[in-house]
């Protein structure tokens, strides 16, 4: 594959670890519960709603800031990255998740670390309510970045790193009470792995991955269809390298300014 002889591809790849470590690091120590008492959910809510803002501003223009295997998942299936680079980025997303574990419950008290696995499914609530509730809340979170990252739109309104953090924020502004709101595999399998606890554990990986994916359908082929053949699609997915084009010689006269549009 051309991608891997890529230096981009590889810094697009650590992106992924280190955002994803960042994300789980910052979000879970949010939640800790230092004082007794309920889980402050406002705090929780926009500590991850922030961490994500934050990488989606400083990394998004590196490797479109996933940070989020359903994310991933949900791009792949919609034709826009390859399948090489979308296991390289979900195998990075996982580790990074891990890392941002383990440092966290290396600087956390002994009395807290019980804290780190914040996915528990409220006891009111079954397996298939959480999962369905984990599918809607994946769904609006993934919705809002097709269309705030969509390149067709023209003069995209605001802040896509806010965009992207409010979505979040309100995801668990809402899900915190029914499943810890997890909307993202990479995060709930980072705690899970460093506490040993993977009670109904699946539920964080159907739910985020089947919301994310309709969430990634429901605007490329309903709400914005992306007008693309099979032909096209098929040649995204296999990582085709793109055809160069010969630059014209720059006229002389006054330097141009370059001008990037970032997320």
């Amino acid at each position: 594959m051309w991608e891997a002889r890529s230096s981009s591809f590889w810094r697009a790849v650590f992106a992924e670890f280190f955002g994803t470590m960042f994300y789980v690091f910052f979000g879970l120590g949010a939640s800790l519960r230092w004082v007794v008492g309920p889980l402050n959910v406002l705090l929780v809510a926009l500590a991850f709603g922030l961490v994500a803002a934050t990488m989606v501003q400083s990394l998004g223009h590196v490797s479109g800031a996933h940070i989020n295997p359903a994310v991933t998942m949900a791009f792949l299936l919609g034709s826009q990255l390859s399948l090489f680079r979308a296991v390289f980025y979900m195998v990075a997303q996982l580790l990074g998740g891990v890392a941002g574990a383990a440092v966290l419950y290396g600087v956390t008290p002994a009395a807290l670390r019980g804290n780190l696995a914040l996915n528990t499914i409220h006891p009111s609530v079954n397996v298939s309510q959480a999962t369905v509730v984990e599918i809607f809340l994946t769904l609006q979170f993934v919705l809002c970045i097709f269309a705030t990252y969509d390149e067709r739109r023209n003069g995209r309104m605001g802040s896509v790193a806010l965009a992207v953090g409010f979505s979040l924020t309100l995801g668990h502004l809402f899900g915190m009470y029914f499943t810890g709101a997890g909307m993202n595999p990479a995060r709930s399998f980072a705690p899970a792995v460093i506490t040993r606890n993977f009670t109904n554990h699946w539920v964080y990986w159907v739910g985020p991955i089947v919301g994310g994916v309709m969430g990634g359908f429901l605007y490329d082929f309903i709400l914005f269809p992306r007008m693309r053949g099979v032909k096209e699609r098929m040649s995204v997915l296999k990582g085709d390298r793109p055809a160069e084009t010969s630059a014209l010689p720059e006229p002389p006269g006054e330097p141009v300014e370059l001008k990037t549009q970032a997320l």
